[in-house]
This record gives C-alpha cells, structure tokens and sequence, in this order.
C-alpha cells in the first residue's frame, strides 16, 4: 500500500478513549443488551455513551464513542486464547520453563551420571569380571590342576596317589572345557586335599589320659550277634600337637573333621590294650601306627580291620 492511500494512524489518546469506551460497555453489560439485542439505532447507543462520561465530567468526541461500539461488536480489544495447536503447546511449555527447566535439568543430570556409571563404568567391570572368569575356567583351573599334578608325582611315595592324580587332572580339565566352573574348582580341591595328605606326618597313639575311654565295644545295628571292638586313638604331629582329621564313620557313612576317633580291632588286639592298662594304668605299648610323610595311609604296627567310628 502506498503513502497516499495508507490509512493514517490514530492518536495515542484517542486510541486510548476508545479503549476505555469498549471497556466501560464491557462494564455495563445491561446497557450493551437493551441497546445492541434491540430496535434502538446506533446513534441511541452513542447518545447513551455520551450521557455516561458527561455524568462523570469526561467529553469524548462522538467518532471516539462510534469507534469504541464498533470495536466491541467486532471483539477488536478483547482477548481471545489462541487456538489449541502444537505451537500454542510449545509457547506454554516456554513460558513456565521456571517451573519444569530446574526439575528437567537435575533429571537430565541424574540421568547423564546414570549414564556414565552404567556404561562407563559398570558394564566394563561387569564384561572384565567375565573375561576373567572366562580365563580363569580356561587357563587358570587346569594351570593348577597341572601344578599340583607335578607336586604329588614328585613328592609322593606310592603309585596310587598319582593314579588318583591322573584321574582327578582328566575329570577336572572336562569340567573345565565343558563350562563346569564347580567341577573343575572340586577336582582342583581333591587334588589339594591328595597333596596335603601325603605331606601329613603323625604317629597313631592309644588315648589315655583322664575321662576318656581307651576303647569300647558294640553290637552292629545289622548283626546285633556280633560285636565289634574299638581302640580310642589320636594322632599327633611331630611336634606333639594333636590333629584334627577327616574321619569315615563305617556306621553311618559320614566323614568328619575329629580329634579322637575309635579304631575296629580284633578281640585279642583290644583285650591286649585292655590288659596293658589295668597293669598300671599306663598303656605302654600306645603307639598303634604311623603315617610318614609321601604316604596315603597310616603303617598299622597292630593288626586293624579296617573300620572307625567317630561317635561312641
């Protein structure tokens, strides 16, 4: 549009008066009803303005009076929402940052520290731990089975604990490469348990000494006829000090970890070591076997039937 057909703009004040026009219909909604909703002319309306500021002393010119009526039928000053839309929502969202922005950016943090202690820092030790268990199952367990393997064949002193080796080695390495974290880690534990007991010394002697008995008999829960006789032994290292070993209960088929247990002997063997402390109250002969280092199993220097009993 150009310059000579522009529509020049309206004064502040004016603007301003017909502002207040509009405002003052507003105000007075009855009028704005009787006038607008009936027969009169817009003129009566315009009379009816006039008489309401000259009451209060104010003169407004009659096109301030016309351009207000019409401002308030066309809605030019009052406010109406914009409609509902993704920009609208967008503008809300902007303007109560204040409210959300604080929250929302601790969130983020938070989030971001969640972020990097997860995948920075937990997922790597978590795949670490598992690279290691991995190389461990693969490398480590039969690294040391073969280890131990060679302790026992140098230092043992009779086949069968390399035999019991050998087998111990092969079913553990199967665990191993068939994923069997237990299995491998139980045949590296029977191995060494082979390897501690053949570097056990002791000697077996007869207990006596106050309150404890030196030997017992009993009738086998099976075979109530027979009786079964027990000498009372304990095993001490070269030093004197008393062991605490794995002992087979023939009753019950239990191992346990003992420091007194009876010994299954002949009749005649128990009625000798009977007789031998009634003499005197001192068991002379108390030596009932040795267990040398390299070796499985104690060396009986009196005949055993092979059973023990951890209770009585």
């Amino acid at each position: 549009m150009s310059k000579a057909t522009a529509k020049p703009s309206a004064p502040l004040d004016e603007v301003m008066l017909a502002m207040d026009v509009v405002d003052t219909l507003r105000h007075q909604q009855n009028l704005v009803a009787r006038e607008l909703d009936g027969v009169t002319r817009e003129q009566q309306l315009i009379d009816r303005l006039r008489t309401v500021y000259h009451q209060q002393g104010i003169e407004v010119p009659d096109h301030i009076l016309k351009e207000g009526v019409s401002a308030l039928a066309e809605s030019r000053f009052a406010y109406e929402p914009p409609a509902p839309g993704l920009g609208t929502t967008l503008a809300r969202i902007y303007v109560g940052r204040k409210q959300w922005g604080r929250p929302l950016m601790a969130g983020l943090i938070a989030l971001a520290v969640l972020g990097v202690g997860y995948f920075g820092v937990w997922q790597p030790y978590q795949r670490g731990q598992a690279e290691q268990a991995r190389l461990e199952l693969s490398e480590g367990l039969p690294a040391e089975m073969d280890a131990l393997y060679q302790t026992i064949y140098e230092e043992t002193k009779v086949q069968q604990a390399v035999t019991e080796a050998e087998a111990l080695v092969e079913r553990g390495k199967a665990f191993a490469a068939e994923g069997d974290r237990a299995g491998a880690e139980d045949a590296v534990a029977r191995l060494t348990a082979l390897r501690d007991q053949l570097r056990l010394e002791y000697v077996l002697r007869v207990v006596n000494r106050e309150g404890v008995q030196s030997g017992f008999w009993t009738f086998p829960e099976i075979n109530t006829d027979a009786t079964n006789y027990y000498v009372v032994v304990e095993a001490l290292d070269p030093d004197g000090n008393a062991l605490t070993l794995p002992i087979l209960n023939e009753e019950n088929g239990e191992t346990e970890e003992v420091a007194i247990w009876g010994v299954r002997v002949s009749e005649s063997v128990y009625d000798s070591v009977a007789a031998d402390k009634r003499d005197d109250g001192i068991i002379q002969s108390n030596i009932m076997g040795r267990k040398s280092d390299g070796f499985l199993d104690v060396e009986y220097a009196v005949p055993v039937l092979g059973g023990a009993v951890t209770r009585w």
